[in-house]
């Protein structure tokens, strides 16, 4: 009986999808946005007022030596950059190597250069160095990422988020990559 075949569920490898499809969306207007910034007369070099670009994610920058510090986002104390974003790390990651590349960095900027323990911080800071050469912060083991969906600090909306081939957690003060659903979460179903 061919005419009642059924498909299994793929709910979770469609959400997937649409997930990348908006990512990519995001990235084709990011990519728009900055070229129409870059024929502007005058810029600005320290990263504040436009908006992230591939050569230079000032939403994940951290700085050499700037202050990571804590926040309670929906109960939970995650760690954060001194704009007060959320942190997340990436569960394909190890200690010493990132795999969010390309097109992925640039929707999860990473932290970039040392970071130093501010308020609440009080796991172990260290840095990688990333496939391009440059050096990004760890902490406890996991390199860091920001979320270019994150606009305002107490967000953490890539929390959950399996995209890019792994999951994304925010990173809590204890160093642990916190359970999916338990902040700001994912795009809950959108």
């Amino acid at each position: 009986m061919p005419y009642f075949t059924t498909r299994p569920q793929n709910g979770a490898r469609e959400r997937s999808l649409r997930i990348r499809i908006v990512a990519t969306a995001g990235v084709a207007v990011a990519a728009m946005s900055a070229a129409a910034c870059s024929s502007s007369p005058s810029s600005t070099s320290s990263g504040s007022g436009g908006p992230p670009s591939a050569s230079a994610p000032a939403s994940g920058a951290a700085g050499s030596g700037a202050a990571l510090k804590t926040a309670t986002i929906n109960g939970v104390s995650v760690v954060t950059n001194t704009k007060g974003l959320t942190l997340y790390s990436f569960a394909p990651d190890t200690a010493t190597t990132s795999k969010c590349t390309g097109p992925c960095a640039q929707i999860w900027p990473p932290v970039t250069g040392s970071a130093a323990a501010g308020q609440g911080i009080t796991g172990k800071l260290s840095t990688i160095t990333r496939p391009d050469g440059s050096k990004q912060a760890a902490y406890n083991g996991h390199p860091l990422y920001t979320y270019t969906a994150d606009t305002a600090p107490g967000q953490a909306n890539g929390n959950g988020l399996n995209v890019d081939g792994g999951v994304w957690h925010e990173v809590t003060a204890s160093g642990q990559a916190a359970p999916a659903g338990t902040s700001g979460g994912g795009l809950n179903g959108y």
